[in-house]
């Protein structure tokens, strides 16, 4: 690529300034632009970031540069925003959750493939180290068959939290679809498709909440193996995310991005190198995001697009949280076990 591809990014709340640190720090990659409905914050932000300032998204569409549009808006209003930018031609990143539905993530992946451009969902922390290695030694076959794999989300969040972001109550997703989705997307990333989900969902901790802050599920995985999502923002003081991979011959525990236990029965050279790798680690604050994951991310959606190939999280891998999520919800209003679509 002769020069740095085109970014833009749309909705500047807390999460775009992550979006934009890691755009700046590519050399592949520049931005050229950011909208917000409110002049004086897109102002301010480019002149932290750089780029062309819009109030309206359809002048901000309309910037010769602009290639790629990063979504980071309350995640029910992906669709219509991701919508018009793809039909403008652009390549879109929409950060998590891709929609708030399965429905709505269809259409967004059904007009990305009718306007040929690329669909990408941020789930960055597949592009940690510890997920990685755990992803190459389940693909190796070292865990043998898999048998239990869960998945702990146990964070704190203050009542203020809530009162002064009411998005998330219209935003269509609580605990599950804005906080714990990244450990459901590594859980099945890991141990594959989730065949059938028994759910529960409450509302415990806050009030005047409209979503809920509480949530379990009991799992089916396509290739047998069992698991258990736990998932509250209502743990004082908050715990690392936790996602235990257990199988026949191997196991292994990851605490947010870091590897705390890696065992097997067949003990290959380069394990020991990873249980010191991970030793005496400052422990990340639980729900800490990491800027160079959401950079590598970013690379891979600008080779996908000069090399015309999927992402790594395409439209398609960002919909299964989301799918799950859904039956869990569905599990808990039907009081049955339902089908993951």
């Amino acid at each position: 690529m002769d020069s740095p591809m085109g970014f833009g990014i749309v909705g500047l709340g807390m999460i775009a300034e992550y979006h934009a640190q890691a755009i700046c720090a590519l050399r592949q990659a520049r931005l050229v632009g950011a909208c917000s409905r409110t002049k004086a914050k897109a102002d301010t932000f480019c002149t932290k970031y750089g780029g062309q300032p819009y109030d309206n998204f359809d002048d901000f569409l309309t910037n010769k540069e602009l290639q790629v549009v990063c979504v980071t808006t309350p995640a029910g209003n992906h669709l219509e925003t991701a919508l018009k930018a793809m039909r403008k031609g652009k390549h879109v990143i929409i950060e998590k959750p891709l929609e708030v539905t399965t429905a709505r993530c269809d259409e967004l992946i059904r007009t990305a493939k009718e306007c040929h451009v690329v669909l990408a969902g941020i789930f960055q922390t597949r592009f940690n180290d510890g997920p990685l290695l755990m992803k190459k030694a389940i693909e190796q076959g070292r865990f043998g068959k898999l048998t239990l794999c869960d998945a702990q989300v146990k964070w704190h969040r203050s009542q203020e939290y809530y009162d002064e972001t009411p998005w998330h109550a219209r935003s269509g997703g609580g605990a599950l679809m804005n906080q714990a989705i990244h450990a459901i997307d590594l859980l099945q990333w890991f141990s594959g498709p989730v065949d059938s989900v028994s759910g529960e969902i409450a509302t415990l901790g806050h009030e005047h909440l409209q979503v809920e802050d509480t949530g379990i599920a009991a799992l089916r995985f396509k290739n047998g193996a069992l698991g258990i999502i736990e998932t509250t923002m209502a743990a004082y003081p908050g715990f690392p995310r936790r996602i235990e991979i257990c199988g026949t011959k191997g196991s292994a525990i990851l605490e947010e991005q870091d590897i705390v236990s890696w065992q097997f029965d067949e003990e290959r050279p380069e394990d020991e190198e990873i249980r010191k790798r991970y030793e005496g680690r400052k422990e990340a604050s639980p729900g800490s995001l990491d800027i160079d994951a959401y950079g590598r991310e970013f690379t891979d959606v600008i080779e996908a697009i000069t090399q015309h190939r999927e992402p790594m999280v395409s439209g398609e891998e960002a919909r299964k949280a989301v799918a799950i999520i859904d039956a869990m919800s569905r599990s808990a209003t039907e009081r049955h076990p339902v089908i993951v679509d």
